[in-house]
């Protein structure tokens, strides 16, 4: 530990008080805080209001040293003791933060414990009331096969008559539910405006308590395993339940969900027409805990995870269509992941880039990247939110984690999704 004569302890007790124990135990350890980028910097930039940038949403890494598991700000151990609680709220008494910091993640530690593979007995799905339109279903079911099993919520459009249909499936970020997560997207009032079915499966709260994708996980990212293998299953089992077009089934994500979609594109290439990666990151960033933090914080490598790709009939790794948002104001995981998502996709080299800008209504300006074929198709797009934090693009504030005033990241997800079927993925 770090001598505290050189620890700034009301620093240290201001992240304390703001549930960033990440940074806490940074600064503890003896490390020293990015400071905010300069306000041209497209990359680490600090934020510019509380709006512009949400809280922390994704993983909080467990001590190097101690171990335990990642978890959110809201599981954050035991409330402090009244004894101390003066000292915590007026900052003073620095020399026992360190000893309040160390004995709350070590209570944290044995409750939490590590990633538990298995069964989950709980539904893990916050049930608020959702008003639906009349004919319209919100279902909750759950799949289980060899790698477990997963809950999910299916959304079935009040227009549904057994009629071929699309099929979305969406993936949760950390601490959401698939009630939060529809809500924060508004994916369930599209589907009744344009007809197709929405699949949210919801991890398993005995996988990870903060209801985490494993995305940096190596058994978690290869297909005919673990959530691969389960959400996969979901979705055929839907495909088989329902009159789904097989060929227009597409997956999206947000932050781990959005890491979880990459994996989807790239190891069931042959069942995701496309895919949509929110705040996310590549396939493969990361193999462990230590480089899946290296990966939020300044991007990661993907080549141990290459050779899991799906091959196509070629014997080669399809490109499958891509679109991709991230703020470049997120401070939780770098924009640079987002470069790192278009780079990783095979066959890139093949395409022409063009750029435009614009301005969203709400404000938000962003710098929209197109990769097109000579044919003139586009299996690529990138979408820079300047400004936006870690939060869904033109979401509901009735959902966690949402930027309002950003361009609609679901209406453009789903445009991008139905220029592409899976018989055309190259």
């Amino acid at each position: 530990m770090t001598p505290l004569h050189k620890i700034d302890m009301a620093e240290v007790t201001r992240l304390t008080r703001e549930g960033r124990l990440q940074d806490a135990m940074a600064m503890l350890q003896g490390a020293t805080l990015d400071t905010p980028a300069p306000s041209g910097s497209a990359h680490n930039a600090g934020p510019t209001s509380p709006r512009s940038t949400a809280r922390v949403l994704d993983m909080q890494p467990p001590n190097p040293h101690t171990g335990g598991a990642w978890t959110a700000p809201e599981f954050g151990g035991d409330p402090i003791p009244e004894e101390h609680a003066s000292e915590h709220r007026s900052g003073g008494a620095a020399q026992k933060i360190p000893e309040t910091l160390r004995g709350m993640l070590g209570r944290m530690k044995p409750r939490l414990g590590e990633r538990m593979p298995g069964l989950s007995t709980r539904f893990p799905i916050d049930r608020t009331p959702v008003v639906l339109p009349d004919g319209a279903r919100f279902e909750e079911h759950s799949h289980t096969a060899a790698s477990g099993t997963l809950a999910y919520k299916l959304y079935i459009p009040s227009g549904y008559r057994g009629q071929t249909l699309p099929l979305v499936v969406m993936l949760h970020g950390c601490t959401q539910s698939p009630d939060d997560f529809a809500a924060g997207t508004g994916m369930n009032a599209l589907a009744e405006q344009q007809l197709f079915l929405v699949a949210y499966p919801a991890q398993s709260l005995s996988n990870n308590v903060s209801k985490c994708w494993s995305w940096f996980s190596p058994a978690d990212q290869q297909r005919g395993r673990g959530e691969p293998a389960l959400i996969a299953g979901i979705t055929r089992e839907i495909i088989r339940a329902y009159a789904v077009d097989p060929d227009r089934v597409y997956i999206a994500g947000l932050s781990a969900g959005g890491a979880a979609a990459t994996i989807m594109g790239a190891t069931y290439s042959d069942l995701y027409a496309a895919i949509g990666v929110h705040s996310g990151l590549a396939y493969g960033a990361a193999h462990d805990m230590p480089s899946a933090l290296a990966a939020m914080r300044e991007g990661g490598s993907s080549s141990h995870a290459s050779g899991h790709r799906h091959q196509g009939s070629n014997g080669r790794a399809p490109l499958v269509p891509t679109i991709v948002f991230h703020g470049d104001r997120d401070t939780t995981v770098n924009p640079v992941n987002a470069d790192q998502v278009i780079a990783g996709s095979p066959g890139i080299g093949r395409l022409r880039k063009t750029l435009s800008q614009g301005e969203s209504a709400g404000g938000i300006r962003y710098t929209h990247s197109v990769y097109a074929e000579e044919s003139g198709r586009a299996p690529l797009e990138q979408w820079l939110l300047h400004g936006a934090g870690h939060a869904w693009s033109g979401g509901s504030s009735d959902g966690s984690y949402t930027e309002p005033r950003g361009p609609d990241a679901s209406r453009e997800m789903l445009r991008f999704f139905m220029q592409h079927t899976r018989g055309a993925t190259a």
